[in-house]
């Protein structure tokens, strides 16, 4: 990832602040504007504030005050000094930009018959940094397959701690396919623009050579709209948990495609506690989960297990016989 990438994107102010800042890009995941707020980036699963002299602290009165100036600088350059053309995206309070990192908004929302029709004057930003970490589903793909199938697989996490990033490996790999397991052609419903981050329709980040992307679409009607067009044989999406995620995904479970799928949690047992969802994994429909732990760094897999929570791999145990 290039600095200049990024700082570009900010006003001059907060351009040069970041561009004096000592810490490797690669370990940022957040950088957040808040009017009238200190400068707050998320490094290396830390939360710290900038000073001005790009240096980091934990004390809010030592950093920059962001001002309703570099909000307003900040917008013009993320869209190009023509934010209207960006007006649909703006609605749903996010936008991409090139490089497949997402702008969300925050601020004063203005309702047209009860529908958000923009949000004015904007008063916070937060840029998330597009990761890919090729090959970070090395260790755990091989479980993810049986009798050479893929398998419906639920990837299990809380916040901040990488399952976009793994299933975006896994995606491509399942995808691009090896020498061991024929390449599948993937459907995948990027709803906010993170998996595939796709910039004016094309995809920044790999997903590999058979996958199609159905950008800023609903999940539920972009899992219908992949079926009856693109005949996927593995179908990608992250973050269901509405009603209309689980209906859709039954329907496509009906018509044979493989399932890859992320929700947020700690252990399977808070996925069976929530409503709809917790009856898919009564009913022992997804065959692979795969439960992530920020605890020793992002995106650690901690354990996979079958679709009856027999442990398949488990890191602390691999660990005893790697030592």
């Amino acid at each position: 990832m290039r600095r200049e990438e990024i700082t570009r994107l900010f006003s001059r102010v907060v351009r040069q602040i970041l561009e004096k800042f000592q810490g490797d890009f690669e370990h940022i995941y957040e950088i957040r504007l808040r009017s009238g707020s200190p400068l707050q980036i998320i490094f290396e699963g830390r939360d710290y504030f900038l000073r001005l002299n790009g240096s980091e602290t934990l004390v809010p009165r030592l950093a920059y005050l962001v001002t309703g100036e570099d909000i307003r600088e900040t917008m013009e350059h993320i869209g190009n000094y023509s934010l209207y053309a960006y007006e649909d995206e703006l609605r749903r309070g996010f936008l991409s930009v090139q490089g497949g990192h997402r702008v969300g908004i925050a601020g004063q929302v203005i309702l047209e018959a009860g529908h958000v029709k923009g949000v004015s004057p904007i008063t916070c930003i937060n840029l998330r940094l597009s990761h890919q970490i090729i090959g970070c589903a090395d260790k755990v793909l091989p479980y993810l397959w049986e009798q050479g199938e893929f398998c419906h697989t639920l990837i299990v996490s809380a916040p901040r701690c990488g399952k976009t990033t793994l299933l975006r490996d896994i995606i491509r790999q399942v995808s691009d396919g090896s020498e061991r397991f024929a390449g599948r052609t993937v459907g995948v419903v990027d709803e906010r623009s993170e998996i595939a981050g796709c910039y004016q329709g094309i995809p920044q980040n790999n997903v590999g050579i058979r996958t199609d992307v159905l950008d800023g679409c609903p999940k539920a009607e972009g899992m219908m709209m992949l079926i009856r067009s693109m005949s996927p044989q593995v179908l990608a999406v992250d973050e269901i948990g509405t009603g209309e995620d689980i209906q859709a995904l039954t329907s496509v479970l009906n018509c044979g495609c493989k399932i890859l799928a992320t929700v947020h949690g700690n252990t399977i047992d808070d996925i069976r506690k929530k409503p709809l969802l917790g009856t898919l994994v009564d009913e022992h429909v997804f065959e692979r989960y795969v439960v992530l732990s920020g605890r020793l760094r992002v995106g650690t897999v901690q354990a996979v297990y079958d679709g009856r929570g027999t442990c398949l791999y488990e890191r602390s145990r691999v660990l005893c016989k790697e030592a």
